[in-house]
């Protein structure tokens, strides 16, 4: 059976996608909030020096006559004398407040006017933001000083409308962000390509070792890099050394098959033999009936637990794609000429690409005893089909019209660790070498009753859809 994916087994190209993109995502993240951050206090630094020049502008050109603040000729500033410009200029003392403002500041209103007549020492300057009676914000500057009579300090302020300031802000942060999501972008590409091209032997390898899964391989190739070449060889070794010991379990377990199989051949001719000598020789001919029953029936059990145990120790082995319609087809074919005279009408619905990875032997011994035993028992029809489910096991349906299999006598056939020779003659031995085949590669089999009143049998197996199948 399949084994259910796990959420969180994520590849090692996803994980380290994600790893990078995360490291770089914040890496490019801090980089444009200081790259934002400095940008701002490049514009705020400017905009102060801008507003220090006016106030020198200012300084150049006012004059001090019986208290009061004039200028000879208008400023070099023209926004200074123009309403509303969005530039306005103060001058003012801590004890008497406002002095002088300049024509474009008749019509402005400050939320905060005691910011005027906050003192301030001389050559000392402050630069922060406030903002007007509309909710307009303004860049403020001011600067102290002590005039020519070296005993009164004067405040001369300077503001500016901060909306072109932030608007510059804001359309370089558009062009950061757009530009770093670009170079993100590109570098997210970038990354991805370079992890699939230093993950390709990894890839290359897994690969390889479905090759050799599906039989289209031998061994793994040497031409890895060097991180990865301690482990091809490893596997390889592991992999010579299965297919050595499986080679080992068969040749045992053929010799003791044929060294077991020589006495009871033995037997059985002496027991016929003996069946055929004169009733004087002492042996009623009901004993040697039975002796020669039970020779059979051990000749049966020992080729059974025989392959069972070769087929046990070839359940890990490493298994072809074997086409299933061509075993199915070859099976109908013997078993039509040896129930010719029952002319059994046998339906199949197997698709052509279907596969199965494992031994042929395994699965013609499968359709052999399934369809041998709908063929016997069944009366007029056979029906096989042969599909692939969504979790990628092939499904193998057997139904025939017989008398079916009694329901306690269904579960016992299926029961793990049933003996066989409790069985019945010719009942169930074919069944369980089938349960045992299916429990080997991870399978499961169930009995039922067909519509036709006759044995469903229904059996999953490992298998996936491929071109090119043997």
């Amino acid at each position: 059976m399949t084994q259910p994916r796990n959420k969180g087994n994520y590849s090692l190209q996803s994980r380290l996608l994600l790893a990078f993109s995360i490291l770089l995502f914040v890496f490019l993240g801090l980089t444009g909030i200081v790259l934002d951050r400095a940008f701002r206090d490049s514009v705020e630094a400017g905009a102060a020096e801008r507003l220090r020049g006016q106030i020198y502008l200012i300084l150049g050109e006012v004059e001090l006559a019986d208290g009061e603040f004039y200028f000879l000729e208008d400023l070099p500033e023209p926004r200074f004398s123009q309403l509303d410009s969005g530039l306005y200029g103060f001058i003012s003392q801590r004890a008497l407040g406002e002095l002088w403002r300049s024509d474009s500041a008749r019509a402005l209103n400050l939320t905060d006017t005691g910011i005027l007549n906050q003192p301030i020492n001389e050559g000392e300057s402050r630069f922060f933001t406030t903002a007007s009676g509309e909710g307009e914000e303004l860049f403020v500057f001011q600067y102290g000083i002590l005039w020519e009579n070296g005993i009164t300090e004067y405040s001369f302020t300077v503001m500016e409308n901060s909306t072109p300031y932030y608007l510059e802000i804001r359309n370089f942060r558009n062009d950061l962000w757009s530009w770093l999501g670009g170079v993100a972008a590109l570098l997210l590409i970038i990354q991805f390509l370079l992890l699939r091209w230093g993950l390709l032997p990894l890839q290359r390898m897994a690969q390889d070792l479905k090759q050799i899964e599906e039989g289209g391989k031998d061994r793994l190739d040497l031409r890895y890099p060097r991180e990865l070449q301690g482990v091809t060889a490893n596997l390889n070794m592991l992999i010579d050394s299965e297919r050595k010991q499986q080679q080992r379990y068969r040749t045992t377990l053929g010799d003791l098959a044929h060294s077991l199989k020589t006495p009871l051949a033995v037997i059985s001719g002496a027991m016929r033999d003996l069946s055929g000598s004169s009733p004087g020789a002492g042996i009623a001919a009901g004993t040697l009936r039975a002796v020669d029953e039970q020779v059979g029936r051990m000749n049966q059990i020992v080729t059974w637990q025989l392959q069972r145990a070769v087929r046990t120790a070839d359940s890990s082995s490493l298994g072809q794609t074997v086409g299933v319609a061509r075993v199915l087809e070859k099976v109908l074919n013997a078993l039509r000429k040896v129930y010719v005279d029952k002319d059994i009408e046998a339906i199949s619905s197997c698709p052509a690409d279907a596969a199965f990875h494992g031994d042929e032997r395994d699965l013609m011994e499968i359709f052999g005893n399934l369809l041998d035993n709908a063929f016997k028992y069944g009366k007029s029809k056979v029906l096989i089909e042969v599909g692939e489910l969504s979790t990628g096991n092939l499904r193998i349906t057997v139904e025939d019209d017989g008398p079916g299999i009694p329901p306690g006598q269904q579960n016992f056939v299926l029961q793990r660790g049933a003996r066989t020779d409790s069985l019945s003659a010719g009942e169930g031995i074919g069944l369980a070498v089938v349960k045992d085949i299916v429990s080997s590669y991870r399978g499961s089999i169930g009995i039922s009753e067909s519509d036709t009143g006759g044995a469903r049998i229904r059996l999953e197996l490992f298998a996936s859809r491929a071109t090119g199948v043997e």
